[in-house]
């Protein structure tokens, strides 16, 4: 699942766009370049050619310690094309940005694209079909802010049935579906389309799969904690036959998420701390399928204390 390559855009506010791009020039290196569009582009282009941008977007809500802010305090960083290679720098970026006085709040996301370069038909459909099975799951467990849903809202079960009913063979076919048919407006960048926690619209428009279900923060192993889960989702859609979008009945949240983490590459003490922050806001054990107050596990315990 490590094999991919993606983006990644962060959403902040706390600190100035020009403070932004002196930070991202501090971790990546390069020279910092100013574009006067409408988004007030800082292009940082590092020592390998990669350019690194800091953008204004007016979705988010201005701050600074203390109270509001002018508009140059929405902030949002936006990756060139990463590896896994890049964790490292991501993670420190993430800290050199908090370090500087930069912070997140409720109206701030994180965004991430992944290369649709290798995916079929068949994997585009697993894509919908897994996200609309997990999306309960997932929406407590990344515990998405109200004033964003707007911008990530959960599968449309219209589409998921229409992908269920239809068995779309070619990529017309679940794009037609994906735009209700009418297909208006379809190369419009802020096509309404896109405003969900799966957005196909940036795969049918710039070949990427954006996975937009992310609080912004700038804690570092949450960052990269968000960055496998997509990876995982993404590696998950390409490599399994088929998938169901048939929701689990998960008695215990905390138990299912670990184990559904597991299977699809979570795996070992190395991503520990990685389920931990996924898992953390979930009900239930993560460690007992039934939970500490089933009468199977305190049955169990007792036989253990016994021995």
């Amino acid at each position: 699942m490590l094999t991919k390559r993606f983006g990644i855009e962060i959403e902040l506010t706390g600190i100035t766009r020009d403070k932004a791009s002196k930070v991202v020039k501090k971790v990546m290196g390069g020279e910092i370049t100013r574009q006067y569009d409408g988004y007030d582009t800082r292009k940082i282009t590092a020592p390998d050619g990669r350019v690194w941008k800091i953008v204004s977007d007016s979705s988010l809500r201005a701050e600074k310690r203390g109270g509001t802010a002018s508009d140059i305090y929405k902030v949002e960083v936006v990756s060139p094309i990463l590896t896994a290679n890049d964790f490292d720098s991501i993670q420190t970026l993430a800290r050199e940005l908090r370090g500087a006085g930069g912070f997140t709040n409720s109206t701030c996301g994180i965004h991430i694209h992944l290369d649709g370069a290798d995916h079929t038909v068949r994997s585009i459909k697993n894509f919908i079909q897994i996200i609309a099975s997990k999306n309960d799951l997932f929406y407590k467990a990344l515990q998405i802010e109200p004033a964003r849903m707007r911008y990530c809202k959960k599968m449309d079960e219209e589409l998921v049935r229409k992908i269920k009913t239809r068995k779309p063979q070619t990529m017309q076919a679940i794009k037609d579906i994906w735009y209700n048919e009418r297909n208006a407006g379809q190369h419009r960048h802020y096509h309404e389309s896109r405003y969900h926690l799966l957005n196909l619209h940036s795969f049918f428009t710039n070949g990427t799969v954006e996975l937009r279900g992310f609080n912004s923060t700038l804690h570092a192993g949450k960052i990269k904690a968000y960055i496998l889960l997509a990876l995982a989702l993404n590696h998950q859609a390409l490599t399994q036959t088929k998938a169901s979008s048939k929701k689990s009945q998960d008695e215990n949240e905390k138990f299912a998420m670990r184990v559904y983490l597991n299977r699809i590459g979570f795996i070992g003490a190395e991503y520990k701390n990685y389920r931990d922050h996924l898992i953390k806001h979930l009900d239930g054990s993560s460690a007992w399928r039934y939970g500490y107050d089933d009468p199977r596990y305190k049955k169990n315990k007792k036989k253990k204390e016994e021995k």
